[in-house]
């Protein structure tokens, strides 16, 4: 314990002697950070890109014939399974497919209904992610607000939409981040998505404005 307190002390007398010569300016050390950045840019900056648009036009096609193939199973269902009951005195010795009267309204609507919300349900869910997908996130002169450029369904536009910084909360870091990072809206029901293969030409610049996580009120 005595050889602790004694290297203690002579580490702050060499301390207060370096201090003492003008060597190290102890204010500088206070008032300094590892990297100070000036968010107040002159011009606007891309801090994220991610230029894809063939696998989001492949996306689509996928989508829009998936609705089409599902459409047309549930256009048949309904115009083209007829009632056929199956007789009970023999229908015991059959498999339970066969047992099965499709035609019935019950099994007829049901496959309708089944089919259509198949094919909506996967266009949506392409078009909503398309619509998501940032292709280009730009921080605007003067580092107050920034530019959602996402891709569009058809991929002829791009849809871009200008947010203040203070509405705008990444759920993650981006080095904690493996395959996409989120980012909230305020008053978007859905997160806006950057994919982690895209590149950030700007990295610290995006930590320190979009890349932070803000508490909305």
């Amino acid at each position: 314990m005595i050889f602790l307190l004694n290297t203690v002390a002579k580490c702050r007398n060499v301390i207060q002697r370096t201090l003492s010569r003008g060597i190290v300016n102890p204010n500088r050390l206070c008032n300094t950070r590892p990297y100070d950045l000036n968010t107040n840019v002159a011009k606007d900056v891309i801090i994220f890109k991610y230029d894809n648009p063939k696998f989001f036009r492949y996306l689509n096609i996928f989508a829009l014939c998936q609705f089409f193939f599902w459409n047309y199973l549930s256009h048949f269902a309904f115009t083209t399974l007829r009632d056929a009951p199956v007789d009970r005195n023999t229908s015991e010795d059959l498999p339970f497919w066969r047992r099965l009267n499709l035609g019935d309204n019950k099994y007829r609507y049901t496959l309708t209904i089944l089919c259509f919300s198949i094919g909506y349900g996967v266009l949506a869910l392409g078009w909503m992610f398309t619509l998501r997908s940032v292709r280009f996130l730009v921080l605007r002169k003067g580092g107050e607000s920034v530019s959602f450029v996402t891709y569009t369904p058809f991929g002829i536009n791009n849809r871009i939409m200008d947010v203040p910084l203070s509405s705008v909360s990444a759920q993650e870091s981006r080095q904690a981040a493996r395959v996409q990072l989120p980012l909230k809206v305020k008053n978007r029901a859905f997160y806006y998505i950057l994919d982690k293969r895209g590149s950030f030409p700007n990295a610290k610049l995006f930590d320190y404005t979009a890349g932070l996580k803000r508490k909305f009120t």
